[in-house]
């Protein structure tokens, strides 16, 4: 795994994505923090400088994509923090920690089906950068804003991408047929399916891909503070699969050991209680 390293860097961007009420994203750009290496699906902690002492944790967010010309941090406006982010402008400092976690697979010649939900189509962004062929990759996006709030537009020029908003709680079992279908397609093509997005959007995919026996990777969005395995406030709960015996069927931090996750490592439904699962 990359050694994570801690940077203060300058925002040379902020650009709003789509205004829904409280609900706005933004593309944070910085300059480049200078990493010899990255793996999409990682993420980082962020911390403007000019937070006071009541916002002392910083807050994670997924790496979008790194060019030559900065890093890019594409997140939603859902609280407190995210909120003051949003009001950053070029020439603001941030703290920096990062590259955190564990990154998507990348199989030069896979198909790979990449299943979006809303804000997680963020690292997806990056991984079609890094793809070294990238004609093998589809996506199927659902989400419940326009279209015109998420960075469609470019994914679109470099993949085959199908849309599907969500308008009504009418229209979730319509999206959800769209998804078996294309993970149907995805197993009889020997194929790898990649995850991001909302909790019962993952549980739903994980609960079929094990039915299906399709390879998996599920990027888990859980709520972090230190993202660096130290708060135990981000944990998931693994299954008999797990690589080292002594640990399945327990928690482990989603920041360390994740985001990243083979489906077929976690145990979705377990119920985390206090001091383990139950």
């Amino acid at each position: 795994m990359i050694s994570p390293g801690r940077a203060e860097l300058t925002v040379t961007d902020n650009v709003p994505f789509g205004e829904t009420g409280q609900r706005s994203l933004h593309a944070l750009t910085l300059e480049h923090p200078g990493w010899s290496e990255w793996h999409p699906g990682q993420f980082v902690m962020l911390r403007p400088k000019s937070w006071g002492q009541d916002m002392t944790w910083a807050r994670p967010l997924s790496i979008c994509r790194v060019t030559p010309r900065g890093l890019v941090l594409f997140f939603q406006v859902v609280g407190r923090g995210t909120e003051r982010m949003a009001r950053l402008r070029a020439g603001d400092r941030v703290i920096l920690w990062g590259p955190l976690g564990t990154g998507f697979a990348v199989e030069a010649r896979t198909p790979t089906l990449l299943l979006a939900g809303g804000i997680g189509i963020a690292p997806f962004a990056g991984y079609t950068d890094v793809h070294p062929e990238p004609a093998r990759l589809s996506m199927l996006f659902g989400h419940s804003l326009p279209s015109s709030c998420y960075p469609t537009d470019a994914l679109a020029r470099r993949i085959g991408l199908e849309r599907f908003r969500e308008r009504s709680p009418e229209d979730l079992p319509r999206f959800q047929d769209m998804v078996k279908k294309h993970m149907k397609d995805c197993v009889e093509r020997n194929g790898l399916a990649l995850a991001c997005g909302p909790m019962p959007f993952l549980r739903f995919i994980w609960r079929y891909a094990l039915e299906i026996g399709l390879r998996t990777q599920l990027s888990l969005e859980q709520r972090m503070a230190c993202g660096v395995g130290a708060c135990l406030g981000c944990v998931s709960v693994t299954s008999r699969h797990w690589a080292d015996p002594e640990k399945a069927g327990l928690p482990v931090q989603t920041c360390t050991s994740g985001p990243v996750f083979w489906a077929a490592d976690l145990d979705l439904d377990a119920r985390i209680a206090q001091g383990g699962a139950a």
